[in-house]
């Protein structure tokens, strides 16, 4: 497996990634640096006044975290530091088993806002919903602590409650709601034969989710016969990314030639293209892959590529439109730094930043009425701070990010199996490969 960096989805955590040195001499950088060394001489003035001065003492470790922070913060809303212990954590995260809650979360409004919940976990089962507010944690004030200091106080030993403070759009009063922290194993792949389809929900992309893919194409083989197996759908709703290196990988399986994903950075001449190897492990069979505005980073580049070399049909809404690589850059005993470093790109040569993976065919899912009148819309564009995506327009990215618990309201799922079995036509399904749309 080729490890590369890694994908976010607003607080998803990651693991190891490639170290990064970036500069280059010449007198405009040294004439830049003088100045730059001013601006951090004031810094520093500041820095000891404030431990010299300020009403109680403060802590040194603290105040240079939150000054980092600060710093990375202002540059886009996945950019962070992680000290050494928030780097561990992320490490065993990406491996697919960590302890926690189950959400995927990132900060707006000076409050944790909660992407999704991840299914199975204490969270989704204490009733956590995608879009929710958390205020207070223990019931201690959210506000004034950075997306890493609340992360950290929601983890703990397993076993133990936590007492979350909810603001949920429609409720006349915040929520309260004790979650017991447990071990979170995600399952990067769930999969089960619907009669005739082959369904698998990807989840999140882990060390984990290449292998889970075989296992449950393999199982579902076994399963339903060839002449009988009328095709697949791959479910990417709800999920927030992971690793660069499984997203090209389970792309890969469905494919046999092309561009899967490029990445480009700052430097024109830093572009990395990531292309498929022969072989389909569904051998040719109908492919239809579900987006929402929960399907972000990662799942957006296996539903762009796939849409872009007609390999599959893309059913849904409006991706979330993160089109961003972030890059773990190891420090030592100090922990890491979580730096976006590039954007990628579709075959078609396009960035989703912003924008998202529109669908070939847009089937809305309606919400239930305990749901009705709340904003569950995620996207990419509405983060304060986000890079603003070369094709991203005035509507923006995004949609809502709600997927029925009973497969028999999921109209989506619905509409895809249909479509597989021949009970309904649309002129984007079946896709013709011979009608790739690739970058010239």
């Amino acid at each position: 497996m080729r490890k590369l960096s890694l994908l976010f989805a607003g607080a998803l955590m990651g693991a190891s990634a490639m170290s990064l040195v970036y500069g280059a001499p010449g007198s405009t950088a040294n004439a830049a640096g003088s100045e730059t060394y001013k601006q951090l001489a004031i810094f520093g003035d500041i820095f000891e006044r404030v431990r010299a001065q300020y009403v109680t003492p403060p802590d040194d470790k603290s105040l240079v975290e939150n000054a980092i922070n600060g710093m990375l913060t202002s540059l886009d809303p996945h950019s962070s530091y992680m000290n050494a212990e928030q780097a561990q954590d992320m490490r065993v995260q990406t491996k697919g088993e960590f302890g926690g809650l189950g959400i995927e979360v990132t900060m707006e409004n000076d409050l944790v806002k909660v992407i999704t919940p991840i299914d199975d976990t204490p969270a989704a089962k204490a009733g956590v919903l995608a879009g929710d507010y958390i205020a207070k944690i223990d019931g201690d004030e959210v506000r004034g602590l950075t997306l890493n200091d609340a992360v950290e106080k929601m983890r703990g030993p397993v076993n133990t409650p936590i007492k979350l403070t909810i603001l949920r759009q429609g409720a006349d009063k915040p929520i309260e709601l004790t979650v017991v922290r447990d071990i979170i194993k995600v399952k990067a792949v769930k999969f089960r034969v619907e009669n005739d389809i082959g369904y698998m929900k990807i989840t999140s992309f882990t060390e984990k989710t290449y292998d889970d893919l075989e296992n449950a194409i393999d199982s579902i083989k076994k399963q339903v016969p060839n002449d009988k197996l009328k095709g697949f759908v791959l479910d990417l709703r709800l999920n927030p990314g992971g690793l660069l290196d499984q997203a090209v990988s389970v792309s890969d399986a469905f494919l046999d030639r092309g561009e899967i994903v490029s990445t480009r950075g700052r430097d024109p001449k830093d572009v990395t293209r990531f292309d498929a190897r022969p072989g389909d492990d569904i051998k040719g069979k109908p492919l239809i892959v579900l987006v929402n505005g929960g399907s972000a980073s990662a799942s957006e580049i296996v539903a762009g590529a796939l849409q872009d070399l007609r390999r599959a049909t893309v059913v849904g809404t409006q991706s979330f439109g993160k089109g961003s690589v972030q890059t773990i850059i190891p420090l030592g005993e100090n922990g890491a730094l979580r730096l976006t470093t590039a954007l990628y790109y579709t075959p078609s040569g396009k960035s989703i930043q912003g924008k998202g993976i529109t669908p070939d065919i847009k089937v809305e899912q309606p919400l239930p009425p305990d749901l009705q009148g709340r904003d569950l819309t995620r996207g990419e564009s509405d983060l304060k701070g986000h890079i603003k995506g070369a094709d991203e327009g005035s509507t923006g990215s995004g949609s809502a990010a709600y997927v029925p618990p009973d497969p028999k309201n999921d109209l989506q799922l619905i509409y895809a199996e249909e479509l597989l079995r021949g009970q309904k036509t649309d002129p984007a399904f079946p896709p013709n490969p011979d009608k790739a749309v690739l970058n010239q």
